[in-house]
């Protein structure tokens, strides 16, 4: 995930209050916090964090190589240029109902420069044994180990990864995806992510109704060695129901992206489907 000690991270959005108090936390947390940027403020010192007017000043100042966001979504679009201009990789964002369109732009920016953006929508990636963590999660749940966990849904993921430090199962890598209907990372390419890495051992895909990239996703898992462990969110919402995120929604009547058809996929190709949060534990227990 381009992630290691060596991160250097810039805070777009640092003297709102989100920005401000989640670069504490994940300052005290462990993570290298090098630049904060707020239009109109540079010059400014919050908390012993620089703040410039632009993300180009930062990272020629601070060496920045990674960026998180907590911009208004109005403006966001221009934000994520700004990071991917300037190569910093990956592009955290936390923001959530940025438009579509805008969000299609910014993605199709960095699948041409190659660079990952996280979310929009995400509560960010936390590499426990490292002490890094780029989101806004509670990190006082999460432990270091072997299992890697990619959702759609932070607080399910919080949940989950508790349950797993509780019985002693800790974690390698937790990514939130995202819950807006578009968003940069997918759950395949993540799930490529953990194949490859050595330090996974098992996953936990955290999916829910919307969408089909839990289905996209069986493709890859149908050839992948480690586990796979799934839970859906989402099971008793009716067609045309949002639940939650912008991308948690049932369209038509094909099937599609509902939970069911979500969980007859994932069986089909050897997924263990946990029919609660609280089960994940007991079904990675039996997988590794």
């Amino acid at each position: 995930m381009m992630i290691n000690k060596d991160v250097k991270v810039v805070v777009q959005g640092i003297t709102g209050n989100q920005g401000r108090f989640h670069t504490n936390i994940m300052r005290r947390y462990g993570t290298q916090i090098v630049a904060g940027v707020s239009p109109g403020k540079g010059g400014e010192n919050l908390d012993d964090v620089p703040v410039f007017d632009t993300v180009e000043e930062a990272v020629n100042d601070t060496n920045a190589n990674a960026s998180i966001i907590f911009v208004p979504a109005q403006y966001c679009k221009s934000s994520i240029f700004e990071s991917i201009e300037m190569n910093l990789n990956p592009v955290v964002v936390i923001t959530e109902g940025i438009p579509v369109h805008d969000t299609m732009d910014a993605v199709w920016y960095a699948n041409l420069k190659k660079i990952r953006i996280i979310g929009p929508n995400t509560p960010g990636v936390i590499i426990p044994s490292q002490k890094i963590k780029i989101g806004i999660m509670p990190d006082h749940v999460f432990k270091p180990g072997n299992i890697g966990i990619v959702s759609r849904s932070g607080t399910l993921m919080y949940e989950i990864a508790a349950n797993l430090s509780e019985k002693g199962l800790g974690q390698s890598v937790c990514i939130g995806k995202g819950g807006d209907p578009i968003t940069g990372l997918s759950i395949t390419e993540i799930l490529k992510f953990f194949e490859q890495d050595n330090d996974t051992k098992a996953v936990v895909m955290v999916g829910e109704i919307g969408g089909n990239e839990e289905e996209d996703a069986s493709v890859l898992i149908k050839e992948m060695e480690k586990p796979v462990v799934a839970y859906i969110a989402g099971k008793n919402v009716p067609p045309g129901r949002r639940m939650g995120h912008a991308g948690a929604i049932i369209g038509g009547s094909s099937g599609g992206g509902t939970a069911e058809n979500k969980i007859k996929v994932l069986s089909s190709v050897g997924v263990k489907i946990a029919a609660s949060p609280k089960d994940v534990t007991d079904l990675l227990e039996e997988v590794i």
